[in-house]
């Protein structure tokens, strides 16, 4: 048996992404003692991957940009299934955020006359994404990094958290094991805030990580008696690598087309006049995907089974300054310079639009001392997510959940903390530990392949009837798992949590994608290919008598006065010519 050590603190963070980070520096600064946990090596966390930009009305580039044009951007792009008051809250604080980063030493692209430079992305209608370079991710979480370390934050990594401790509906803390040395650990505190990413990777190909994003910080939530809603809106982004294997799904960013990549299939078509004419390659992600997918599935894809983004027209000289990462990763992984031939890529599941449903002000949850920001979350993005929008969420919401979270904390004059609760989350996990004929990894496999299948870019009632199948039949398997720990470490127990998340995201996943019998942004239906008005609802996912998740179709509230009018005016025409210059 390993030890046991206890850990007190007024905030918990778990999750060391910009949502985790960001929420620690509040916290910190609102006068709370915080820790911050995560199953990765610090400065690694999913957000480095989003490459291409943040998002702020700071009108660099367009000065008639505004708040409101935000606003009627992310709400209508988002098929009117976002929450209208998170999206009201995310453009009109994201200015404030953007700045703080770049006074904080964040090194954003600039101007001629040193402002922070904005370039389009897809479906915006002005230029309002800043970046640095094509690695904007990394720079961000580099510079929450350094500042989370300048405040003294104390970081664990690799600690994988398998619990939420909750009792009377109050959470107080998490139960956790450090993943090399199986040391167990109860942290205890005022507060706890969840920002530990999406669900994507359940699905075969993934623009994420081996050992990240397979919903545990949604299934933690779940257990947790919280709602999970919009599960089955997930975005598969466009551009994704397609070999070699070990990196198929690697994310293209979007950045590639906003600096005016191409898109064409195997017969040299540039088909995106066929799908958008107006737009074109800076169309809405989900009918770019879609255009991608079909242009494959009819078989006009190329011979590793894609559809080519083409930049060799743009001089090497821009490629290199506007994107040196993805310069860099073809040559890598394929040997190949983008700067004089064409990419091959594909859909790739890239982010979860759903997850746990929080309080716009606060991000608070259902349960007491329970707070939650970023990917984890659902709320925002509505059936639809623009590009550049979920780093400006990390930033915005991660900050609320911080000073919201430590202004509980720090007002709280006892904390209760039941034995029976933290021995129940030590029990669970030595149960886990256990000797068995199967291995997490190919059963985790096994989920993705039955998503990419059945829950991928188009779903049908079939297949989706299939895929929940298939998913209870890996359950049972599941329980068979070997975990065994050795010299090299406890990966065996943290690969069978990712397991149990995976096996609960999928199953309420694909509840949501058979109860939506419409098409609706990212989530297309081949048997129900119409947008349904009365469908303007969320389903929410709750747990029955026996802790599975159980739909109920939820309102969603309405657009506010002040902002309705943004929403009733069309969008300008947009030039061609604003892209690159």
């Amino acid at each position: 048996m390993s030890s046991t050590r206890t850990r007190t603190t007024n905030v918990l963070i778990i999750g060391a992404g910009g949502g985790g980070l960001r929420a620690a520096i509040a916290a910190t600064q609102a006068g709370a003692d915080v820790l911050i946990v995560g199953k990765r090596a610090r400065n690694d966390a999913h957000t480095v991957l989003a490459a291409g930009g943040v998002n702020a009305v700071l009108g660099t580039r367009d000065p008639e940009d505004s708040v409101e044009q935000h606003f009627a951007d992310t709400y209508r792009d988002g098929y009117e299934l976002a929450d209208p008051r998170m999206v009201e809250i995310l453009v009109e604080e994201s200015p404030a955020a953007v700045l703080e980063l770049a006074d904080w030493g964040c090194p954003f692209a600039r101007t001629e006359d040193g402002r922070i430079d904005q370039r389009l992305f897809g479906a915006h209608t002005y230029r309002r994404t800043c970046y640095a370079g094509d690695w904007t991710g990394r720079a961000i979480v580099r510079t929450l990094g350094r500042r989370v370390t300048e405040l003294g934050v104390p970081v664990l990594e690799g600690v994988y958290v398998t619990r939420l401790l909750v009792a009377d509906e109050t959470c107080f803390g998490a139960y956790a094991v450090d993943l090399t040395s199986g040391e167990r650990l109860v942290l205890l505190a005022d507060a706890v805030v969840l920002a530990t990413g999406g669900h994507t990777r359940i699905w075969r190909r993934s623009s994420s990580r081996r050992d990240e994003n397979y919903g545990e910080g949604m299934a933690l939530a779940f257990d947790a008696g919280l709602r999970l809603a919009h599960m089955e809106l997930v975005q598969f982004h466009p551009t994704g690598m397609l070999w070699p294997e070990d990196v198929a799904g690697t994310l293209v960013t979007e950045a590639v087309r906003g600096e005016g990549g191409r898109l064409t299939n195997a017969n040299g078509d540039r088909y995106m006049q066929r799908y958008d004419p107006e737009r074109l390659e800076l169309s809405t992600r989900d009918r770019v995907a879609f255009a991608n997918y079909t242009e494959i599935v009819e078989g006009r894809g190329g011979p590793h089974g894609g559809v080519f983004l083409d930049v060799s027209h743009l001089p090497k000289a821009t490629i290199l300054e506007k994107l040196p990462r993805m310069y860099r990763q073809f040559v890598e992984y394929e040997m190949l310079d983008i700067s004089r031939e064409p990419m091959e890529v594909a859909p790739t599941a890239h982010y979860s639009m759903g997850g746990v449903v929080v309080d716009p002000e606060t991000t608070a949850t259902d349960v007491d001392g329970l707070f939650a920001a970023g990917e984890v979350t659902s709320g925002v993005h509505g059936a639809n997510r623009l590009g550049g929008n979920s780093l400006a969420e990390v930033l915005v919401f991660g900050r609320l959940a911080g000073e919201h979270a430590a202004r509980l904390a720090v007002s709280r004059d006892a904390s209760i903390h039941p034995r029976r609760v933290i021995e129940e989350a030590a029990d669970e996990v030595d149960r886990s530990i256990r000797k068995g004929d199967e291995l997490a990894r190919p059963m985790q496999r096994a989920v993705r392949d039955v998503m990419w299948r059945f829950c991928g870019v188009v779903r049908e009632a079939e297949g989706l009837d299939r895929g929940l199948a298939e998913v209870d039949a890996i359950a049972d398997t599941a329980r068979n798992v070997d975990v065994s720990p050795n010299e090299e470490g406890w990966a065996d127990l943290g690969h069978l949590f990712d397991l149990r998340a995976a096996l609960l995201t999928a199953r309420a996943t694909l509840l949501g994608a058979s109860a939506r019998e419409e098409s609706r942004g990212a989530h297309r239906r081949a048997d129900f290919p119409a947008l349904d008005p009365n469908l303007r609802l969320a389903f929410e996912a709750r747990r029955d008598g026996d802790g599975a998740p159980m739909l109920t179709a939820v309102p969603l509230p309405d657009v506010s006065n002040r902002l309705r009018p943004a929403l009733q005016t069309p969008a300008p025409e947009l030039s061609g010519t604003r892209l690159l210059d």
